[in-house]
């Protein structure tokens, strides 16, 4: 059985918001006893789930004077010093700036741009104790928390409940959410100040550090600034055509035309259109660089290349075709200057530049 001659309570932390003497539940305070209240701290004196007796900074002797409604209720016999059985809970009145809050799990919510999403989020926020007493009786007495870890998960809990409830009100895209912030850490403080207030403490500010998605709806929202990067969908498409002909130009053979095919019709979305307008150009024996004119021709013709993109691809086709010899190299410029792709005047040029080669 603990016998208190001196109470008092050191929190070299700085951290501890409530700490009941003894711990382990009441002891035998004597009257005559030392109570030392420090700084920033009251002692409140408790009995029976009922908070009675409050203290202030400073060192005091236990008398009928100080503490009356404790030395009342217990109606002590006679002689100054005898004892009493009841707790002293020390509160820490100074302001906690940087208390953390957070969902414990994501919470779902609906989207109207992505659907059923999960969210999770995290902040702080500043309190402070108001009413000592008030808040002893309610914590201590109806919720029998002692400690600041559990005192804290208590409160934390209370923020959670009240913002989950408030964004399921407001959510409408989680696209929105970075720009409210601020409005919805203010609406939450008001949301939880009566809260807090019934428990004899004072919401000081409450912050919202971040609202965070899963991964997919991470990727979902990248792909969409994506697409809103491109800006002009048809012009990109374009420049996608002219950039897969050009890697058409750099392949070997039919088989990397015949690739290059799939990438044009995948990349542009012309489906069969190109695919039939490349196939009945492989069917005819060409150049390489005649099969890849004449896609440019299709291409131009439905609008997907304009003018420029046409002749400058048509001009780097031209100076790319390689074949393994001058006179299959001949060979190819007769066909093109047959089929009307290249003029008799750049047919006789490009003859001569080889002829000189020999």
């Amino acid at each position: 059985m603990a016998l208190l001659e001196v109470i008092e309570f050191l929190d070299e932390t700085g951290r501890e918001i409530i700490h009941r003497v003894p711990e382990q539940g009441s002891g035998e305070i004597r009257l005559g006893s030392q109570c030392i209240v420090r700084e920033s701290q009251v002692a409140v004196f408790f009995r029976d789930g009922k908070a009675l007796d409050v203290l202030g900074p400073g060192a005091h002797t236990l008398t009928t004077l100080n503490i009356p409604l404790l030395v009342n209720l217990i109606k002590l016999p006679f002689g100054s010093k005898s004892p009493f059985r009841a707790e002293v809970v020390f509160v820490n009145m100074r302001e906690f700036l940087d208390m953390k809050w957070g969902t414990p799990q994501m919470i779902p919510f609906r989207d109207k741009e992505f659907g059923l999403v999960r969210l999770r989020a995290f902040g702080t926020y500043a309190m402070q104790v108001a009413d000592p007493q008030l808040f002893v009786n309610k914590i201590a007495g109806t919720q029998g928390i002692f400690t600041t870890d559990r005192l804290e998960d208590y409160l934390r809990s209370i923020l959670v409940a009240r913002f989950a409830d408030l964004l399921g009100e407001n959510l409408t895209s989680v696209l929105d959410l970075a720009g409210q912030y601020d409005e919805l850490a203010g609406a939450t403080r008001a949301r939880v100040t009566d809260d807090f207030a019934a428990l004899g403490l004072n919401l000081k500010a409450f912050y919202i550090n971040a609202i965070t998605v899963p991964e997919e709806v991470e990727k979902a929202i990248d792909e969409r600034a994506q697409m809103g990067a491109i800006g002009d969908m048809s012009a990109y498409m374009r420049f996608k055509a002219a950039r897969a002909v050009g890697d058409a130009a750099r392949a070997e053979g039919a088989g990397g035309l015949a690739g290059a095919g799939l990438g044009l019709g995948a990349g542009v979305g012309l489906g069969g259109v190109l695919a039939s307008t490349m196939a009945q150009a492989m069917q005819t024996p060409a150049a390489p660089g005649a099969d890849l004119l004449k896609q440019l021709d299709a291409l131009r013709a439905q609008g997907i290349l304009t003018e420029e993109e046409y002749q400058a691809k048509r001009q780097e086709i031209l100076a790319r075709s390689q074949p393994q010899s001058v006179p299959e190299l001949l060979k190819q410029l007769a066909a093109l200057r047959d089929q009307g792709i290249i003029t008799p005047e750049e047919f006789e040029q490009k003859k001569k530049d080889l002829l000189s080669r020999l």
